[in-house]
């Protein structure tokens, strides 16, 4: 053989060997990422070749499949009461994938989940009946919320404070799944993603904001451990109006004619006074501040429920004058409703935390359960006397303060009002919160936490207790039925 010959033979060789290395590792390696990858037509095909499993609520599925008209894709998903569980079921997509629950437990509601496959299943290739998602929702606390929010952008999420049972999340305004759930429905895709109130965010844990002076129970809670004062009746040498460290700022109150010169911890939650918190922040420093804001789950990277919230935020490297700002939960701390709601849950429930989470168990298609939640773990986040200190101070707020519109014949109540600043200098319309807990004489015990973002209130009427506090106190009524 020749030179060239052999020459032209060997690099033959090794291009064979390259090809058949090549789609060895295309085979073994790169096989899963192509197959999930969202391009991935045959993907698509396989998921919707059946109906698939269910997420249910309160017993019921609130999910479907429905047989298409023709192509290659043989199912559709479909959504009962779609607008009213968007924020907690997430879309099934043909086209745009899957959110939420419907995107977490995919491969369990398609069927694909190898723990649904029997031995005969794993031989032969077969795809498995799908399973289904039992949620913690209570379907009359979640109509109650939705309901009471209305044509209002905000939300509102309802935790029950023993087990950290999500009872209720709410989103508006919201979407209809079903409406992107086929092949064809870009037109919809596009009017949904290009909305400027943005329908499809979940506003209850995906969207942190400025909490306003629902922070104030946090600020409290460090004073209190800290043993910066005695009691929640304990005078605080607050100056009216304070002035802010290092500047020639004076922080008022809304309410000139409060009597929030040198006031309780009781007082100060009771008229909301801006100058005891900030004072208290100041005093605390901005290291305990954040400790305890840590302890109720703030600048928590991965809290999964098991949908990831956002993260809520307390800012670091401040100065006394920027402290002081926080301890109103304003300047950079952050706070999502689900975040707001852990911190009265774990006040109603003795200073305890309990894990947050919305889904109970996972079961196969025949209803043997894959796994079982429970109620997960808690923590201890606040002393019992610290706890009960609070507790009493928010049933003042509600009883004769800023919260009254949060009262419910027959249950203690209590909570917290907050008005947001937003925009720069205030100059936009402020966010409107309310934080709350609920005992009934059942023994039924829930946490619920609310935001306004907007609303047809005219600007002067914009208040936690206003707009917050009914949606909060509707969400309550239900849950303690």
């Amino acid at each position: 053989m020749n030179k060239t010959i052999r020459h032209a033979s060997v690099f033959a060789l090794l291009l064979v060997l390259s090809l058949l290395l090549r789609a060895t590792w295309v085979q073994f390696h790169d096989a899963k990422a192509l197959a999930d990858d969202k391009l991935n037509r045959r993907s698509a095909i396989e998921q919707y070749a059946y109906p698939l499993g269910d997420i249910i609520v309160g017993g019921d599925a609130v999910t479907g499949s429905r047989r298409t008209a023709g192509g290659d894709l043989a199912y559709q998903r479909t959504y009962k009461n779609g607008p009213l569980y968007a924020a907690v079921t997430g879309y099934s997509s043909q086209v745009y994938g899957a959110t939420q629950l419907e995107g977490i437990y995919k491969d369990l509601l398609d069927g694909t989940d190898n723990r649904l496959k029997g031995p005969l299943d794993t031989l032969t290739g077969k795809r498995a009946d799908p399973g289904d998602v039992l949620t913690t929702i209570d379907p009359a606390v979640q109509k109650a919320a939705y309901e009471a929010l209305g044509d209002k952008k905000g939300a509102a999420v309802a935790v029950d404070p023993r087990t950290g049972r999500i009872l209720g999340m709410v989103s508006t305004p919201s979407y209809d799944p079903s409406k992107i759930s086929g092949s064809t429905d870009s037109a919809a895709w596009r009017a949904l993603t290009s909305d400027e109130d943005k329908p499809m965010v979940n506003r209850a844990m995906r969207q942190p904001l400025p909490p306003g002076s629902t922070f104030k129970l946090v600020v409290a809670a460090a004073a209190l451990e800290d043993g910066l004062y005695g009691s929640v009746d304990e005078g605080t040498a607050s100056p009216d109006p304070y002035p802010l460290p290092g500047t020639r700022t004076v922080l008022k109150n809304e309410n000139a004619s409060a009597p929030c010169e040198n006031a309780s911890i009781r007082t100060a939650l009771r008229y909301s006074c801006n100058n005891v918190f900030a004072k208290m922040a100041v005093d605390l420093g901005q290291d305990k501040v954040k400790a305890q804001a840590e302890k109720f789950g703030f600048d928590a990277d991965e809290l999964d429920v098991p949908v990831r919230a956002a993260r809520s935020g307390y800012p670091s490297d401040m100065d006394e004058a920027q402290t002081a700002l926080t301890g109103i939960g304003q300047f950079d701390v952050t706070a999502t409703p689900l975040q707001m709601a852990m911190v009265s849950a774990a006040i109603a429930d003795g200073g305890e935390l309990a894990a947050p989470h919305l889904v109970s168990k996972v079961t196969d298609a025949d209803g043997n359960v894959l796994r079982d939640f429970g109620d997960g773990g808690s923590r201890r986040v606040l002393r019992t006397a610290t706890a009960e200190g609070l507790q009493s101070a928010m049933e003042t707020v509600v009883e004769k303060g800023t919260g009254t519109n949060a009262r419910i014949a027959g249950a203690r109540v209590g909570g917290k009002t907050g008005t947001a600043q937003h925009g720069e200098n205030n100059s936009r319309t402020p966010y409107a919160w309310f934080t709350s807990y609920a005992k009934g004489d059942s023994g039924k015990e829930v946490a619920v936490a609310v935001i306004v973002e907007s609303s047809d209130a005219a600007r002067s009427e914009v208040s936690g207790n206003g707009l917050a506090a009914p949606v909060a106190a509707a969400t309550m009524r239900a849950a303690l039925r």
